[in-house]
């Protein structure tokens, strides 16, 4: 029998892009029909690998390969993906005229994210951080401390106010600055105490979500 420290860890990364998740999503779609060849069609990417890790549009799509349907398989295939992006992309970053964008630029981010919110929330639910098929890794950046924060299934299963809603962790490492708003959220444990989050784009703090893998 392998002990632990011998036996090899399979880590799924995915950087972050916004509408360029069709470029991940592209590549993971090919890799799971490859997989399927091998193991049947219900093989899913959530079955190899022991870590998946994502930021910002990375992270979204993270959920979505990891995240339970009502039959405690992944909500996603990975060619549903793009099929995702495709369908909602024009809604979640609406095309306005220049003069347009501008003023919205003077008053805030450019884009008011109350579809991807009301996507997100309508996809994810009640999931938690701590109920993904597999281990998910998903960072965002806390602009009111000024410090990475990273989600984890990890973290969740052992700090209760880390196991936030998948949603919220989604919509916070999502929020791109100047072009979606900061997500602000609060955890609640069993004996009562809270966390609050105030959160921007994982990419602030790492683009690249293998350095915190």
């Amino acid at each position: 029998m392998a002990t632990l420290a011998s036996r090899k860890m399979t880590v799924l990364t995915i950087d972050g892009g916004g509408i360029r998740g069709l470029i991940p999503g592209t590549i993971l779609a090919f890799l799971e029909k490859k997989l399927q060849e091998l193991d049947g069609p219900n093989a899913r990417l959530a079955d190899y690998f022991d870590y998946i890790a994502g930021t910002s549009t990375g992270g979204l799509i993270t959920a979505m390969l990891a995240a339970p349907n009502k039959d405690k398989r992944p909500l996603f295939t990975a060619e549903g993906i793009n099929k995702f992006y495709l369908e909602n992309g024009p809604n979640i970053f609406p095309q306005r005229p220049d003069f347009e964008n501008k003023l919205l630029e003077l008053k805030g981010p450019k884009y008011d994210g109350k579809f991807l919110h009301s996507k997100i929330q309508g996809l994810l639910g009640a999931t938690r951080v701590n109920e993904t098929l597999t281990n998910v890794v998903i960072p965002a950046f806390d602009v009111k401390n000024l410090q990475p924060t990273i989600f984890s299934t990890f973290d969740a299963q052992s700090r209760p106010l880390k196991n936030a809603l998948l949603s919220d962790v989604c919509i916070s490492t999502s929020a791109a600055p100047t072009y979606l708003p900061a997500h602000f959220f609060q955890t609640r444990d069993d004996a009562g105490n809270t966390r609050d989050f105030n959160l921007v784009d994982g990419g602030v703090a790492a683009n690249n979500p293998v350095s915190v893998s």
